[in-house]
């Protein structure tokens, strides 16, 4: 009887174990609350890991040599293609704020992630299309030797139509897959919170494992001409990345969109402008507050009231037209909002600075999709009769990315976590973004001299530049893996960041910050190669990045950005010691999942 008894309560507690709902609000497919042992974790981590990893082939398969494509095939100038690209580069990460908004408001973020990835495919294969039909003539032209011919007005508009699709798509469909993954894990829950933390340093390695292939092996095939048959790869990676997503849609964890944020911020402005001259207690005991049963059931969390922009306060104030209209049942968003929606709008506010100060490192990171292949086109690339293409010189920023960020979690986290001799462990997302600048300062100081020395044993009188300096390509290689380096710091703490300090209801907006970031570093890189070139070409000089490099001062502009990330770390300093950190209902101050201002 007795084992009976114990073989029962044993099954009622494996049952019970089995139908443990998360504790964050996550629902599953039918929109119910999401069974712990059923969905998500690292079994939906990994689908999703391995998809973003086919889909960053892909997307660099294409990107990591359009330099040379506009170049070579194209007949674009230096100057002109580095811009081309650092444009295209920045509208891929426009296009996160659309897949964001959808993803947030209406769509979901599975939704989103499946739409966006589907134009990711179009836009691939109408790019290998056009490629194989007429813009890769004569045939295998595009290396160094075979010139292509002129492009019609139509053959022109297919390729911009094609990289445009490619750049929607992926900009569409990266804020929400990193966003989505951390999904999979539930914050509330122990073991799983620190999965999650971990997933955002996973996600980064996988994004640069899946472009190794395409800066090594891709690269080298396009660099010889092979244009086609790097497209079509990459958009058979695409292709398999979608497939993929699509078999785990059982496994997956969702939130449910909270409806359109634009218009929650406005009622926060407008409402907090109608009682501008109402007096309020310092305390803020009379600002209002959602009960249980006026809370929509979208498994978001409140939001806690802080004291900084006192301003936006009033929108929570309850006035005496405020009780007249909740007494006739009418609560009036545009005159008073709840105080957790008064709270988004101060998240959003507090990050800006951060985030503006993060613009500066992305003008960094971009030089290598750009003027550092170009520096490399201009350096001694071969190995006996072995040549080596530029752009793949970018998988040492690779290789860099996978060992620093081992050594971060492995080494580095756990020996700061034991000097500190506090709760947290490691680093803070602050201080790691701190590190990120100093480090992207040093890369940009090397390629300064680097770009000096090849100066030095250049020849001069050569009129294309592609390898007239006898300095071999891999002086390059401090450069890139300080540029790894510094992303591990930057851009994981970014993720990291971003994605803690949003609220519940703008997830893939924060992730969104972090793209956009890049693309605004892109589009500061564009206009700061315009401003020099326009400076630095009066009186008849060849200007700092000519067509012929040799001519140049390609070292000036490196040494410009590095004095300029200078100023920027000041500037980063001191917003983040002015940052206040997220305050979420049941979580504790000190919890180890949010980030703490000091740095």
């Amino acid at each position: 009887m007795d084992c009976l008894e114990l073989y029962k309560q044993r099954n009622l507690k494996e049952e019970g174990e089995e139908e443990e709902v998360t504790l964050d609000g996550s629902v599953d497919w039918n929109g119910r609350p999401a069974i712990r042992s059923k969905s998500g974790t690292w079994v939906a981590g990994t689908i999703i890991l391995l998809n973003q990893g086919l889909a960053t082939l892909a997307f660099f398969g294409i990107g990591v040599n359009l330099v040379l494509f506009l170049t070579r095939v194209m007949g674009q100038n230096n100057a002109d293609a580095a811009n081309s690209v650092s444009k295209w580069t920045g509208t891929v990460y426009i296009f996160s704020l659309v897949g964001a908004f959808l993803s947030d408001s209406y769509w979901g973020r599975y939704k989103t992630c499946a739409i966006f990835q589907v134009i990711f495919v179009m836009g691939l294969i109408s790019l290998s299309l056009s490629s194989y039909l007429f813009l890769i003539r004569p045939k295998d032209c595009g290396n160094e030797t075979v010139v292509c011919g002129k492009h019609s007005s139509m053959e022109m508009g297919m390729f911009y139509l094609s990289i445009y699709l490619i750049a929607l798509g992926n900009g569409g469909y990266q804020p929400n897959i990193a966003t989505f993954g951390a999904d999979q894990f539930d914050e509330e829950h122990s073991k799983e919170g620190y999965s999650k933390v971990a997933f955002f340093s996973y996600f980064y390695l996988a994004l640069n494992l899946g472009s190794l292939f395409s800066n090594t092996i891709l690269g080298y095939f396009e660099d010889e001409g092979l244009w086609t048959l790097g497209f079509w790869t990459s958009a058979g990676s695409a292709f398999a990345a979608l497939l993929l997503f699509l078999v785990g849609t059982p496994r997956y964890r969702h939130f449910k969109p909270c409806g359109n944020p634009l218009s929650r911020f406005c009622q926060v402005l407008v409402a907090a402008s109608r009682k501008c001259g109402v007096q309020m207690t310092p305390n803020g005991d009379d600002l209002y507050v959602l009960d249980e049963k006026e809370s929509p059931n979208n498994g978001n969390r409140r939001i806690l009231h802080t004291h900084g922009f006192k301003f936006l306060d009033r929108a929570a104030f309850i006035s005496s037209r405020d009780l007249e209209d909740k007494k006739g049942g009418i609560n009036n968003p545009w005159h008073l909002c709840p105080i957790t929606q008064v709270e988004e709008v101060k998240c959003i506010l507090r990050l800006l600075p951060i985030w503006l100060c993060t613009i500066i490192y992305s003008v960094v990171f971009t030089q290598m999709a750009s003027l550092f292949v170009e520096q490399g086109a201009a350096m001694k690339t071969t190995i006996s009769d072995f040549k080596i293409p530029p752009a793949s010189m970018s998988s040492f920023d690779i290789l860099s990315v996978a060992v620093f960020i081992f050594f971060y979690r492995r080494v580095l986290d756990p020996l700061v976590g034991k000097l500190k001799k506090t709760s947290s462990k490691g680093l803070t997302e602050l201080q790691r973004m701190g590190v990120g600048l100093v480090i992207a300062i040093m890369a940009m100081v090397s390629a300064g001299i680097v770009e000096c020395y090849r100066l030095k044993y250049a020849n001069q009188g050569c009129l294309h530049c592609s390898g007239s300096s006898s300095l071999s390509i891999f002086w390059q290689i401090p450069q890139y893996a300080l540029i790894g380096a510094s992303e591990v710091f930057m851009y994981v703490g970014q993720l990291e960041f971003f994605n803690a300090q949003t609220p519940d209801g703008l997830k893939s907006f924060g992730s969104a910050l972090c793209m956009t970031s890049i693309s605004l570093g892109n589009y500061v890189s564009c206009l700061l190669v315009s401003m020099v070139m326009k400076v630095s070409t009066e009186d008849h000089m060849p200007g700092w990045i000519p067509g012929n490099l040799n001519r140049g001062h390609l070292d000036r502009f490196f040494f410009l950005l590095a004095a300029l990330t200078s100023v920027d770390l000041i500037a980063y300093i001191a917003c983040a010691k002015w940052f206040k950190s997220i305050q979420l209902e049941g979580k504790d101050e000190d919890d180890d999942h949010h980030t703490s201002c000091k740095v």
